[in-house]
């Protein structure tokens, strides 16, 4: 059996164009329920996550690649979005393809980019996830997020980053 081969790296400049597609993947959908169309991520609440990614401090974006090829990524940015605290809290974004969830990459991703982003000096991250999407809900516990808030549909949770 042939050795798959991995690795956990910073997302290269040329390649951030690719966030957009992990945007697409990273929006959740309710078992049951159609896809939305791609023309949703042309949305300005969707767009911050991505637009002009790699111009500000705080932008960090690791991927996880398998034979060569980009299967998930963990990326973090001061922004006004979902998981907004303040200024000084860079918010997390997550996606894994399909395929290739439940193994062990989400939270490998996740670790690398907190231990990056505490050695940038930022003190905390914070998310926000669907509160039915019980996966990642579970999946952020496990890796020390804690609920702070109740947005609608949302939990908003935070992460104390330590160097």
């Amino acid at each position: 059996m042939a050795k798959i081969m991995y690795k956990i790296r910073e997302m290269n400049p040329e390649e951030y164009d690719e966030l957009e597609n992990f945007l697409y993947e990273a929006i959740y959908i309710p078992e049951d329920t159609p896809k939305p169309p791609r023309k949703i991520l042309e949305r300005p609440e969707l767009q911050v996550y991505i637009e002009n990614f790699g111009t500000r401090a705080a932008d960090t974006c690791f991927v996880f690649e398998i034979d060569g090829k980009i299967v998930g990524a963990c990326w973090a940015r001061i922004m006004n979005d979902y998981g907004h605290i303040d200024n000084q809290t860079p918010s997390l974004a997550l996606s894994v393809l399909k395929n290739f969830r439940r193994k062990g990459i989400a939270p490998a991703l996740m670790n690398k980019l907190c231990s990056r982003l505490a050695e940038k000096n930022f003190n905390r991250v914070s998310l926000a996830v669907q509160k039915e999407n019980l996966a990642a809900v579970k999946l952020y516990r496990r890796l020390n997020f804690e609920i702070i808030d109740e947005r609608g549909e949302e939990f908003l949770m935070i992460k104390g980053l330590e160097v």
